[in-house]
């Protein structure tokens, strides 16, 4: 369905139903400047007067269609209890939905900042009483990070060179699987990723959001740094995968040595001397 349509089924289904005092569509699609596609979710926030119902019971996202998968959470924001619906319709429609109680949206006002979901941007498509009137407006600020101090820069750096080290030990042993553990959950994802975030940033001066997971490293990063990053990605061969080890190695000497110099920070060199040196010693065994 194109997004019209979404958006007044959702309506419609807030209007009929007693205990939703609003809905506010948030993210990507209330900002014109974002990149969206057929793929696009909906994020919703799903204003109500009592919390228990759409906790305790699962048809309630029927409301807009049939579900053909879902994801359950609950979280407390600020005090209050909320709940976390993500549906993935049979119309291919994704829908995220935030279910909030009366009374945190009105506390709203009485933060410094708005929360992050609502902070990014945000659009009203229901309010009954009013309920959204006093929320601040949108700074679109969410989710740029800040600079790091120091300690957390150290600290990532010695991390990378530390999971290095479980990599090439693992590809020595044969064992692909806990060598692709470290290589591509902790060195690429909470690791490399981090400090290329940190390039997009600096290139940028701060100010923009590096996108979840990974989304707009791409588009992002200086063409160059992501034509690295990317021959980083390899097959089952362990060959490959040492080649792949010391080209992230490369990598991130380079992005961690620019990211020090803006930032006013030594780049650690005798520990990446000392790792690499390490890394060639357990290869040649």
């Amino acid at each position: 369905p194109d997004e019209g349509e979404v958006i007044a089924r959702l309506t419609a289904w807030g209007e009929a139903q007693e205990q939703i005092r609003a809905l506010l569509l948030t993210s990507s699609r209330t900002n014109p400047a974002a990149p969206l596609d057929e793929l696009s979710d909906y994020d919703v926030v799903v204003v109500v007067t009592d919390l228990a119902p759409f906790s305790s019971e699962e048809a309630w996202p029927e409301g807009y269609g049939a579900p053909l998968v879902r994801f359950r959470d609950t979280r407390v924001r600020h005090g209050f209890a909320t709940q976390t619906r993500l549906v993935v319709y049979d119309d291919g429609t994704k829908i995220d939905y935030q279910v909030w109680p009366v009374e945190f949206v009105r506390s709203l006002p009485e933060l410094p900042r708005l929360p992050d979901n609502l902070d990014v941007r945000y659009r009203v498509m229901l309010d009954k009483d009013g309920v959204t009137a006093g929320l601040a407006p949108a700074t679109y600020t969410a989710h740029v990070p800040s600079p790091p101090a120091e300690q957390e820069y150290l600290a990532t750096v010695e991390e990378f060179w530390w999971e290095t080290t479980y990599v090439a030990k693992n590809l020595w042993r044969d064992e692909l699987a806990a060598a692709s553990y470290s290589f591509e959950v902790v060195i690429r994802h909470d690791v490399m990723r981090t400090m290329l975030e940190w390039s997009i940033e600096v290139d940028h001066d701060w100010s923009i959001s590096p996108g979840a997971v990974g989304r707009h490293l791409k588009s992002r990063l200086r063409p160059e740094l992501w034509a690295a990053f990317e021959s980083t990605f390899v097959g089952p061969d362990i060959e490959q995968h040492w080649e792949a080890l010391f080209r992230a190695a490369a990598l991130f000497r380079e992005v961690g040595r620019e990211v020090a110099a803006a930032l006013g920070f030594e780049y650690p060199e005798e520990l990446d001397r000392g790792v690499t040196r390490y890394l060639e010693a357990i290869r040649a065994l």
